[in-house]
C-alpha cells in the first residue's frame, strides 16, 4: 500500500549475529499467540520490521501474553514493549520490561481482578502507576549495573492490556507509557482511543472515548492523564525525562475488536489510510481471525514503514 512499493524484500534475509555464549538472548523474527477466555478472543503477534531483516538487526519489540489465576477469577496480561533506537541490547531491555511487569501484574493478579469487576478505577489506575514505575525503576537499576546510562538500556515504551477471564466483565484495561496506538473498532469504524496527555497535569478527564460519563450501573467512567506519582524507591534520581503514565478503562460492547498496537503498526494505521481499510474489513468479520490469518492481517505492508510490528487485538463476541 501507499505510493509505491515498499523499499525492501517482504521476507527475512540476514539472521542477526550470535554469541555463541549468549544464545539465551537470540529472538526469534516473529511471535504468535492467541487464547479465548469469557466474552472474547485474543490474537497478538510480533514481527521483525522489513529494516530490520534487511539489515540482519533483532527484533526491537518484545511481546508476553500471560494468564494469572484460574477460571473466572484469572486475569490476562498482553504487555508490549519496544527498546531503544541504535542501542545493542535494545532487544533485551524491551524483554526485562515485559518480564517486570508480568511478575508486578502477577504477584498483585488477585487484587486487581477485583478491582476491575467492582469499577475500583481510581484504586486500579494508582496501583498499575506504581507498579508501572517500579518495574521501569528496575530496567533502569539494571542499566547502572551494566556501567550503561539509563537512555543506553531502556524500553522506549511500556503498554499493557488486563482482560479478566470472567464472562460477566466486560471491562478492558489499558495502561503503559510511550508510543504506540490504541483503537476500536465499533460498528464498522475505527476509532483511536489512545489517551491524550494534556500539555500540563491536572485534573482527571471524564471520558472512556463514548458519550457517556458512567455506566448504566452509575459507576464513574474516568481516565487520569498525566498525574505525577511519588518516586518510585527503585529510581535513580537522575535520567532522561520520564514519558506521562497512560490509562484506560472501557467497557467492551459485543461486536467490538480492540487493537493494541506499537509504533511500527499505529504508524501506518494513523498515516495509511488503505490499510485501516482493508483491516476494517478482514476484522469485520463475525468470526476473529486465525492465528496465521492475524499474522498475515498485521504484516501487510506500506511504503515508508519498516519498523517492527507488534500488535494484540481483542475480539468481543
Amino acid at each position: 500500500m501507499g505510493d509505491g512499493p515498499p523499499t525492501y524484500d517482504p521476507e527475512p534475509g540476514t539472521l542477526p549475529p550470535a554469541d555463541p555464549d549468549e544464545l539465551t538472548d537470540l529472538v526469534a523474527d516473529t511471535v504468535l499467540d492467541g487464547a479465548r477466555y469469557g466474552s472474547y478472543t485474543l490474537r497478538a503477534g510480533s514481527v521483525r520490521g522489513d529494516s530490520a531483516r534487511y539489515r540482519g538487526e533483532v527484533r526491537r519489540d518484545s511481546l508476553l501474553t500471560a494468564r494469572f489465576g484460574s477460571g473466572d477469577g484469572a486475569l490476562v496480561l498482553v504487555a508490549m514493549a519496544t527498546g531503544a533506537r541504535a542501542t545493542p541490547g535494545a532487544h533485551l531491555a524491551a524483554a526485562e520490561a515485559c518480564h517486570w511487569i508480568g511478575r508486578a501484574v502477577g504477584r498483585s493478579h488477585g487484587r486487581l481482578s477485583e478491582d476491575i469487576r467492582t469499577a475500583r478505577r481510581g484504586d486500579l489506575k494508582s496501583g498499575l502507576h506504581r507498579l508501572t514505575d517500579r518495574s521501569l525503576g528496575k530496567l533502569r537499576a539494571g542499566a547502572s549495573e551494566r556501567g550503561l546510562e539509563p537512555e543506553e538500556y531502556a524500553a522506549t515504551s511500556l503498554r499493557c492490556l488486563l482482560l479478566p477471564a470472567d464472562p460477566e466483565c466486560r471491562t478492558r484495561v489499558f495502561f503503559g507509557v510511550g508510543g504506540g496506538g490504541l483503537f476500536r473498532l465499533r460498528n464498522g469504524e475505527w476509532q483511536d482511543i489512545e489517551p491524550k496527555v494534556a500539555d500540563t497535569a491536572g485534573e482527571p478527564v471524564l471520558s472512556f472515548g463514548s458519550a457517556a460519563s458512567e455506566t448504566p450501573e452509575g459507576d464513574r467512567l474516568t481516565m487520569d492523564l498525566g498525574i505525577t506519582t511519588l518516586p518510585s524507591p527503585y529510581d535513580e534520581p537522575q535520567g532522561p525525562p520520564r514519558e506521562p503514565f497512560r490509562f484506560r478503562a472501557s467497557v467492551a460492547r459485543p461486536g467490538d475488536t480492540l487493537l493494541l498496537c506499537s509504533g511500527g503498526l499505529a504508524e501506518p494505521l494513523r498515516g495509511e489510510a488503505a490499510l485501516a481499510g482493508v483491516l476494517k474489513e478482514r476484522w469485520a468479520e463475525t468470526e476473529p481471525p486465525g492465528l496465521a490469518d492475524f499474522l498475515a492481517d498485521i504484516q501487510l505492508r506500506v511504503k515508508g514503514y519498516a519498523d517492527d510490528r507488534t500488535a494484540a487485538a481483542v475480539w468481543e463476541a
